[in-house]
């Protein structure tokens, strides 16, 4: 037997009670009290008006601007989720603060005791370290994603690590090794390495990856201070189509590591060793970052992205144009 619609009166009834509920913000009680109804009455009726489609509710940011490009990279880049925070005028650095205050308030709102964190080194990655805030200790292990780079904070691959369990309250195992061999043979034995193996399989299978995406187009980019280059072998790599770097490794604007010997000296996960990783987010922020996290989208090597609105806007006209070429 068909259920009955509901009568005109009954109608004005739910439509009386969900605007003294969601417009003037009444208590169920208060509105129970003014109508003459039992409380459980009111809470009827309001489950009845949500099943009757009469409750419509709009969610608007005063940053709408920011949720559209959200949006719009998962649309289209291949991610399940992304960030946008305001760029900062004239200010990179404040810029980058700001992505990284965003991507600290996103894991410590998804992690999960038990987890595993693997990170790499970089700028990026520090900032999201040194805004991280929690109210309680979490049960994870941090671990590195390559070999480190000593001599700055933010290149110390293991120095990073620690600083971000301590914040978190958990544990860290560290990976004793350089980030490049002196050969691709003094390279393969420390990946064999038991100590180097153990951390390496354990970032293989992190809960989350949280890497950098680096530049190799200007002077102060990072991927120097892993690795000093001559300027006129900097020209060359980029003219022979190398547009940025991640996990160390150089790749290609197609999101392919290029067969470079310096790729094949890295004690480091491999870019692709990543889709192991039930969650990869990449942070970065500037100009410079642009055609480097185009690259990594491009190879599928990340599923969630923290950026500023300046170089979301950059990263969606460039996959933009390339789509209208091909």
């Amino acid at each position: 037997m068909q259920e009955r619609p509901p009568e005109y009166e009954t109608i004005r009834q739910i439509q009386t009670v969900l605007v003294l509920h969601f417009i003037e913000g009444r208590k169920q009680s208060e509105i129970a009290e003014q109508l003459n109804l039992s409380t459980s009455k009111v809470n009827r009726l309001i489950t009845q008006g949500r099943k009757l489609g009469m409750l419509k509710i709009e969610v608007e940011s005063p940053f709408q601007r920011l949720v559209d490009l959200e949006s719009a990279l998962v649309g289209g880049g291949g991610l399940s989720s992304a960030m946008v925070t305001p760029t900062m005028e004239a200010s990179e650095k404040a810029t980058l603060l700001q992505v990284g205050q965003a991507a600290a308030s996103h894991l410590a709102e998804t992690l999960r005791d038990g987890d595993v964190i693997a990170i790499t080194g970089g700028k990026a990655v520090n900032a999201v370290v040194e805004s991280l805030e929690t109210d309680r200790k979490w049960d994870v292990t941090v671990v590195p994603l390559t070999g480190g780079v000593q001599g700055k904070y933010f290149t110390d691959v293991n120095h990073l690590a620690t600083r971000l369990a301590e914040r978190l309250g958990g544990k860290t195992m560290l990976l004793h090794a350089p980030l490049f061999a002196e050969s691709r043979a003094q390279r393969d034995m420390l990946m064999g390495v038991s100590s180097i193996r153990e951390v390496l399989d354990l970032a293989r299978r992190a809960n989350v990856a949280l890497v950098g995406v680096g530049s190799v187009q200007p002077a102060e980019s990072s991927y120097y201070d892993l690795h000093p280059v001559p300027e006129a072998d900097r020209k060359m790599l980029v003219g022979t189509g190398v547009v940025g770097e991640f996990l160390a490794h150089l790749i290609r604007e197609n999101g392919a590591v290029a067969n470079f010997a310096l790729n094949s000296r890295l004690v480091a996960l491999s870019p692709h060793e990543l889709s192991q990783c039930q969650r990869v987010i990449g942070i970065a922020a500037g100009a410079s970052k642009v055609l480097p996290i185009t690259a990594a989208l491009n190879g599928g090597y990340l599923n969630s992205l923290i950026v500023d609105e300046a170089t979301a806007e950059a990263v969606l006209k460039q996959r933009e144009g390339k789509e209208h070429v091909a």
